[in-house]
């Protein structure tokens, strides 16, 4: 899979301080790729980067294959965690006039903004100001101009940000959609949750530097504790936790279930596989539950930055 994106020793400096140090990233052609870090960690100087905003000191950002000019602004669409409409404009006269700077024609825009519209049920809002809406209600004009252009890479930024769960789920499934048509998303939050739902791929970054990257599933596999969890419906039961204990690495767990079980978390030793582990709690009574604990992207994002 070629890059739509290849950023390349990139590191920024405002006086004293280094917001970005030599920094690395490659970004798929038709992935969604997650830019996480805690607040202060560089992400938006990366962003504001790639768009041109602010320059960077040393490094070089290619878009699809060339390196990084002017030209591109109108191949990239960005949707900044600060929005930016203007208030006292109406709605379709403002998307009308953001949609032009972007290089459509108005009768285009007009037309792209009509399938929007309809796709997001807003068409009534066409001749309301920003300031009649509400914040999640402004948001949504704000994604279909991000997008309306259709760019090669789209960077969004909290955009979940001001919705309700309805319309949260509703944009996340546009942005999939999105994907699948072909677009490339960097897409940066705060909600690990989001992340495990859209992204293909992660980068974390925290104190300028980045300090993990790779494809979701493969950094979730790295960070595997061959741990399983475990429900089994045995009497008695402390005579069996005693047993386990004896065999194997064992720690109380906490789910919910039904019925009165034996709830432990057992980790494998190199070697030792989940079948016979299964075959084993089996034949010492009726296992009701059997799930291998797989880290999720906020343990993973806590851990490493803890580590670092």
């Amino acid at each position: 899979m070629s890059n739509v994106l290849e950023v390349s020793n990139v590191s920024k400096n405002f006086g004293n301080y280094t917001a970005l140090n030599g920094v690395s990233i490659n970004v798929s052609k038709g992935s969604i790729f997650g830019l996480l870090g805690p607040n202060g960690a560089g992400k938006t100087t990366l962003i504001r980067i790639i768009n041109q905003i602010t320059m960077p000191d040393s490094g070089t950002v290619h878009l699809d294959g060339d390196l990084l000019n002017e030209n591109h602004i109108r191949d990239i669409g960005y949707l900044p965690e600060e929005r930016g409409l203007y208030k006292s404009m109406k709605v379709g006269e403002q998307a009308l006039y953001l949609a032009q700077l972007k290089g459509l024609s108005k009768q285009e825009a007009k037309k792209r903004l009509q399938y929007w519209f309809e796709r997001l049920e807003i068409g009534d809002w066409w001749n309301k100001k920003i300031q009649e809406l509400s914040k999640g209600m402004a948001q949504k004009i704000q994604f279909v101009v991000t997008v309306l252009h259709q760019p090669k890479l789209l960077i969004f930024d909290e955009p979940f940000s001001g919705f309700d769960p309805i319309n949260a789920n509703l944009i996340k499934d546009e942005i999939l959609r999105l994907r699948d048509d072909g677009a490339t998303v960097i897409f940066s939050t705060h909600r690990m949750e989001s992340v495990e739902e859209l992204c293909d791929e992660i980068a974390l970054i925290h104190q300028s530097n980045k300090i993990l990257d790779g494809k979701l599933v493969d950094v979730k596999r790295q960070y595997k504790i061959n741990t399983y969890e475990v429900g089994i419906r045995a009497n008695p039961k402390a005579m069996l936790q005693q047993e386990l204990s004896e065999k194997f690495d064992v720690s109380p767990a906490n789910f919910k279930t039904l019925e009165d079980e034996l709830k432990l978390n057992i980790k494998l030793s190199e070697g030792e596989k989940p079948n016979d582990l299964l075959h084993f709690l089996a034949s010492k009574g009726e296992v009701s539950h059997f799930v291998e604990l797989i880290p999720s992207v906020n343990d993973i994002f806590i851990q490493t930055v803890k580590d670092n």
